[in-house]
């Protein structure tokens, strides 16, 4: 990888949705680089050296023509950039072939690299066929999404010019990259994808098109040192989760999360007033965590910008009065809305505590601690252990490394876990893919042991501190280089 100087970032994301940036940049801090998103695209490129910047394009929502046209414009600004990754839904909603083929011609790649599995997920190609769980992703229920119903599984159809490849061709790889073509990659393990990362000699002549996947065997290449842990703000209090996916993985996160007795629901449906009335039923309640969620049917595509704006003022006058102090959202329209609301311009990225999730703090006026969370990603009971995790200190044992093999070293053989007493506790399984119970499992007791503060909630102290200045300052990028070995 050619380092350049100047003002850019050494790695530039591009997303068509929030949810999409924070899945293509969190491996890259998990790796040891700085690491933010950006909502919309800048002016300018970030005038700080090293680092990874992810821009929410916000393109997914728009339609083809608009959404190529502002994808050509941030590759064209990232141009310079030593690593340029082009993230997409590993189902293949969006206007996948229309923004590939505007990022390669604002970028000036010399060739493409198209591998959108991501094995943590269930989600591989084979022979160049994208599927979910072994279904394609054309039959799945992918398929019914109300705003972007996936059409077509095979990517050779949506880029007929493509060279399919896989595991067996990767000698073949720097020809292919040498004579500017299109590549389609097959895999159905991060080993595969860490063999397509490893066979390409220079990662700046690759425009990189993938989902997490892709994403996390890059940043296996490019590991940095780092110097001290990430800035998290103290544990939650409060935390609000926000459920604006309608996509049936996260309505059964859902289901799991409101059957606990410490969490208090309230929906926004499309009706006048709609906002206001769920405020009021949750700033009342004397929970420790509350939900907001849509209605669970899935809903017209003229009506999720409508439902997205009531969510968001519901969030913003939750947040805004300090009714709760952390956010963990799930659906990427939705977040991003939020956010607006809440007038951030990005989110400082913390780490990634699971497949597909990014935590960090908003960077704007209210810098809350937030998690995000694609709509389909994740096992039934994922919300409830981020709601969990928002109240823990950062590296608390609450949560198993659930399904992280896509973020470990390929050299690193997994470690067992050790021993823990677990006495005088119920463990109450909840059918996750590990074969320990959980060291703390999840019951009916509150969120931890702290006794319950009957105040209201306004009026409670936040640990002394809500927001800690020191943990937000200008220094988002350090400028100290990469190793030049690292990303060779």
């Amino acid at each position: 990888m050619t380092f350049r100087t100047g003002v850019r970032p050494d790695i530039a994301v591009l997303a068509d949705d929030l949810t999409s940036a924070g899945d293509g940049a969190a491996p890259f801090r998990r790796a040891g680089h700085e690491a933010r998103i950006l909502f919309g695209v800048p002016e300018a490129p970030p005038e700080r050296a090293t680092g990874v910047t992810a821009v929410d394009l916000g393109s997914r929502m728009r339609d083809e023509e608009a959404a190529a046209a502002r994808t050509e414009r941030a590759a064209r600004l990232f141009a310079g950039v030593g690593l340029l990754l082009k993230t997409v839904d590993s189902t293949l909603r969006g206007h996948v072939a229309a923004e590939v083929r505007a990022a390669w011609a604002g970028s000036r790649r010399r060739a493409v690299v198209v591998a959108p599995a991501f094995p943590a997920e269930g989600r591989v190609t084979v022979e160049g066929v994208q599927s979910v769980h072994g279904v394609p992703v054309h039959a799945s229920d992918f398929a019914r999404d109300p705003v972007h119903p996936v059409r077509c599984s095979d990517l050779t159809e949506l880029f007929p010019e493509a060279v399919p490849a896989g595991p067996d061709e990767a000698a073949g790889l720097p020809g292919l990259v040498d004579d500017g073509r299109l590549v389609v990659w097959s895999a159905r393990t991060d080993g595969d994808l860490d063999r397509l990362v490893a066979a390409v000699p220079r990662l700046a002549d690759v425009l990189w098109v993938g989902s997490p996947g892709l994403a996390a065997a890059l940043a296996r290449r490019c590991v940095r040192e780092e110097d001290g842990a990430p800035g998290v703000p103290e544990p939650a209090l409060r935390p609000l989760v926000v459920v604006g996916s309608a996509h049936p993985v996260s309505r059964r996160q859902l289901a799991v999360l409101r059957r606990r007795a410490d969490v208090r629901a309230a929906v926004v449906d499309g009706d006048r007033g709609a906002a206001e009335r769920a405020v009021a039923a949750l700033r009342g309640s004397p929970a420790p965590v509350l939900a907001l969620h849509t209605p669970d049917e899935r809903h017209a595509p003229s009506a999720a910008g409508v439902l997205a704006g009531s969510v968001a003022a519901a969030v913003r006058a939750l947040a805004g009065g300090r009714a709760v102090d952390a956010l963990v959202l799930t659906g990427g329209e939705t977040a991003s809305t939020a956010f607006r609301a809440l007038g951030a311009t990005g989110i400082r990225l913390a780490d990634e505590p699971e497949p597909g999730v990014a935590r960090g703090t908003l960077l704007g006026p209210l810098p809350l601690p937030v998690l995000v969370k694609a709509g389909g990603f994740g096992d039934d009971a994922a919300l409830l252990r981020l709601s969990q995790l928002a109240r823990q200190p950062l590296g608390s044992p609450l949560l198993p490394r659930h399904r992280r093999s896509h973020g470990r070293p390929p050299d690193r053989p997994r470690e067992s876990p050790p021993d823990r007493p677990s006495v005088g506790r119920r463990e109450r399984p909840l059918g996750l893919p590990h074969d320990r119970p959980l060291v703390r499992p999840l019951d009916d007791r509150p969120f931890d042991n702290r006794p319950f503060d009957d105040r209201p909630f306004n009026d409670r102290p936040f640990n002394g501190r809500l927001f800690d200045d020191r943990l937000f300052n200008d220094r988002l990028f350090d400028d100290r280089p990469l190793d030049p070995g690292a990303c060779a």
